[in-house]
């Protein structure tokens, strides 16, 4: 791979040059220098994405690693067995039916055949294999349920056509430390973007009351679906290692930061989700 490079020097220019006249002195000076960089192949990994929900059928994305410049386009491994494991002996081998989930609006790979049964505590296993001989396993407890106490709003002191309302939720953290969550509020359907989207834990806070709120971005008659996760410490430092990495990918100034994945013999997330939701109009 080639890549171009300004190399600085202090010797080469005069101050005070505009920025159109500082690149042409640069242009004069020969400072341009191409280099050839190897990048180090890496044999594909498999890459699995897998949140699992009581009550709804299981689903899983399965791909593989590309190369850092390769076509972003996801790259799916031939001849993949993908196996559910949980409480009493139960097991499901996921087939084979890529598909777009019409609530979530994201592609999955594999699906299982009747709705998940899980109560918190409840341990799952992930087994996918494939035809190269990758095997890539995971493990998942389900947390308990943290539920929501209350949800309320109020209104600035706006004219009513500027009229906005923040959000409070309030909720009570379990005694024992250690827990981390993910609050969402979403504007109309889970389908699109959230408008509010932050993990908080109990490192400050254990065993007491929790106050989550918003800005006044909310106006009259919105409809809101308000999501409180209750996380695994895997699945949270997952999230928290995928924003450090988006947050250093392109940054020369950033620290490199590489994904902290929940499974092994591969890379990605396997969790069971708990949560609970509501949904309210703002009036």
């Amino acid at each position: 791979m080639q890549i171009s490079r300004i190399l600085g020097t202090a010797h080469c220019g005069q101050r005070g040059l505009g920025v159109l006249g500082l690149c042409a002195l640069l242009s004069s000076c020969g400072l341009q220098q191409d280099i050839d960089v190897e990048l180090p192949a890496y044999p594909a990994q498999l890459v699995v994405e897998c949140y699992l929900e009581p009550g709804k059928v299981p689903q899983l994305t399965v791909t593989e690693t590309t190369e850092y410049l390769a076509d972003p386009s996801p790259s799916l491994p031939q001849q993949v067995q993908v196996i559910l494991g949980g409480p009493a002996g139960w097991r499901d081998t996921l087939r084979f039916a890529p598909a777009l989930d019409p609530i979530t609006q994201k592609a999955y790979t594999h699906r299982g055949r009747a709705p998940l049964q899980a109560r918190p505590g409840d341990v799952f296993t992930l087994d996918v294999t494939d035809e190269q001989g990758r095997h890539l396993t995971g493990t998942a407890t389900m947390p308990a349920i943290v539920p929501i106490d209350t949800v309320e709003w109020k209104f600035n002191d706006q004219p009513e056509a500027q009229r906005k309302a923040y959000v409070l939720v309030r909720f009570q953290d379990p005694p024992e430390a250690g827990n981390y969550y993910r609050f969402q509020i979403h504007r109309d359907s889970v389908s699109k973007d959230p408008e509010v989207d932050y993990n908080p834990q109990d490192r400050l806070n254990n065993g007491r009351e929790f106050t989550l709120g918003t800005s006044y971005e909310f106006a009259p008659n919105d409809t809101l679906v308000v999501t409180l996760y209750h996380l695994d410490k895997a699945y949270a430092d997952f999230m928290q290692s995928v924003d450090d990495a988006r947050g250093a990918n392109g940054n020369p100034f950033a620290q490199p930061a590489g994904i902290k994945s929940t499974v092994q013999g591969g890379l990605g997330v396997f969790t069971v989700l708990s949560y609970q939701r509501r949904t309210v109009v703002i009036k």
